[in-house]
């Protein structure tokens, strides 16, 4: 199975020109053979847009998951984006995914809210989600949950092979792409997809630098501070010699 990561600029709001986006983006990594796209967080209908949130938040089921779910199967190719969601009073920065078909595969509602923007806004997730995309167990976490080991531990320890991550790491947290998600895949030997935005919307700028990390930690593709579009044959990962890969899960001493 090939899986895509998108980079791009943010959408400031601009929901017709997301859309275009995700339908070009969609056919691109269709035509190079992709499965699914992984876009970043809060693309509809913007990150740092805390005055869009609570106006344009959707239902599930809502025109905006219906939308994508008749891109992705116009296409052929799925995708996982994050979208600003309502769940009656409540909103939350969180993440679908759907398959080639356009069917719904899972959603999934952000933990770990980042800094006193989103903590304003949105109303934290409570509940981890796993499913199956092409063969592989498959997890969401969106940006900072990826941050904490024990999200992925939790995932891993539920059978995840993969964590698709939507994110938005502002400028000069490049460590967190750099370091820190190829040691979360490291550490519980699975492989993270980690989609960001370059450029700047509303003041924020964003670091780039999405990537794709292999369960040995190793960097299996990486952009730069532009527009990128990567794309990983994940059966690589599944050919990693086993013995490089991390035996904390087996070796962990858990003291009371």
């Amino acid at each position: 199975m090939k899986l895509a990561v998108y980079q791009g600029a943010p959408t400031d709001g601009d929901e017709a020109g997301a859309f275009a986006r995700i339908e070009r983006c969609l056919a691109a990594s269709a035509a190079m053979g992709a499965e699914l796209v992984v876009f970043p967080e809060l693309f509809l209908p913007g990150y740092n847009r805390p005055d869009l949130h609570p106006v344009r938040a959707q239902v599930q089921g809502g025109d905006w998951e219906q939308r994508l779910a008749a891109m992705c199967g116009a296409a052929g190719c799925g995708l996982a984006v994050g979208w600003a969601e309502r769940d009656g009073q409540d909103v939350h920065n969180s993440a679908s995914c759907f398959d080639r078909t356009g069917q719904k595969l899972a959603h999934y509602r952000k933990v770990q809210l980042f800094g006193p923007m989103e903590r304003s806004v949105f109303r934290p997730g409570d509940a981890y989600c796993l499913f199956d995309l092409g063969g592989y167990r498959a997890a969401l976490l969106i940006c900072y949950d990826v941050e904490f080991a024990h999200h992925v531990r939790a995932l891993s320890e539920q059978g995840a092979e993969v964590i698709l991550v939507p994110t938005a790491n502002p400028a000069g947290f490049g460590n967190v792409s750099d370091l820190l998600v190829p040691a979360r895949a490291m550490e519980m030997a699975l492989t993270v997809a980690y989609a960001n935005y370059h450029g700047t919307e509303a003041g924020l700028a964003f670091g780039g630098r999405s990537v794709i990390a292999g369960p040995d930690g190793n960097i299996l593709s990486k952009a730069g501070p532009g527009e990128a579009l990567l794309i990983v044959d994940l059966a690589a990962t599944r050919a990693v010699d086993t013995n490089v890969l991390s035996t904390q899960q087996q070796d962990k001493r858990d003291l009371g």
